[in-house]
């Protein structure tokens, strides 16, 4: 993937960065792979907001992603390489020997006629999906599930990886995107590589407008409120949050207090925290 560059011929071009979309092969996606995607813009059955500063944007259709890989020892070809608007990394259509079609998120390198297969025996190449205790120590892979048979839940964002660091007894340890560092079932899938599309992170947005295409709306920030609409309101002009430590608009701690649950069930699973 490459990042095209605009001169500033209008403030919202002067710092503005797009993807070139040169991996692309495919514009239009695969019908039968498509959903009704209902945008709730973040208001709960009663129409009342839970979810800030959500609403408009572009329609969108949900591809269906093959999260789970289980179509164990049947060989795939990548028919095309297309772009995903509900997530950062692009997706890949696999057409299988069987006839079935899927889509699967795109690992770097993975390039269309290159040819997939899931399994334990499958062998250690870019796009395969193995369990983690037949995979060799320091590769890297994606899409890793937590749970067996689920389907991957981990490392799916664009460019991220996690290495396998060692092997014990019944789990396989993991150095995940975050830093963290935690036991996962040895019977557990995940895919070999790194998810592609590695320069999405250094894309610059440029202007507020291209966020309200994303669906996003603006955030305002609690010291420029009312005492009645935010802790941090009120005062003279311009004055601090008046408070040791900034609270949510509900009073709870933000910005850096932790919030996981002490007794969660994983903390057993975690070796390191992330940073």
């Amino acid at each position: 993937m490459a990042i095209r560059l605009y001169k500033a011929y209008t403030p919202g071009t002067r710092n503005r960065t797009v993807s070139t979309f040169s991996e692309i092969t495919k514009d239009k996606p695969e019908k039968s792979l498509l959903i009704h995607k209902h945008s709730c813009k973040g208001r709960n059955n009663r129409g009342i907001i839970t979810s800030r500063h959500r609403g408009g944007g572009h329609k969108k259709r949900y591809r269906v992603i093959d999260f789970k890989r289980n179509k164990i020892d049947i060989q795939g070809k990548v028919a095309s390489i297309e772009y995903d608007p509900n997530r950062n990394a692009r997706i890949a259509l696999i057409y299988y020997t069987d006839g079935e079609k899927r889509y699967i998120i795109q690992p770097r390198s993975l390039k269309v006629g290159n040819f997939i297969t899931s399994g334990p025996n499958s062998p250690i190449e870019i796009g395969n999906s193995l369990p983690l205790e037949e995979i060799p120590l320091g590769t890297a892979v994606h899409n890793i599930e937590i749970i067996p048979k689920k389907g991957g839940q981990l490392v799916r964002s664009a460019g991220t990886y996690a290495q396998i660091v060692a092997k014990e007894g019944n789990f396989i340890t993991l150095k995940l995107p975050s830093s963290e560092v935690r036991f996962i079932n040895k019977k557990c899938y995940a895919t070999i590589g790194q998810v592609g599309n590695i320069d999405s992170s250094n894309i610059t947005i440029g202007k507020a407008g291209r966020n309200r295409w994303k669906g996003k709306r603006p955030s305002v920030r609690g010291v420029v409120m009312n005492p009645i609409d935010h802790p941090h309101g009120g005062g003279e002009g311009r004055s601090p949050i008046g408070r040791a430590h900034p609270v949510t608009p509900w009073g709870k701690p933000a910005l850096g207090h932790k919030t996981r649950n002490k007794n969660k069930y994983s903390n057993r699973y975690i070796l390191r925290r992330r940073k």
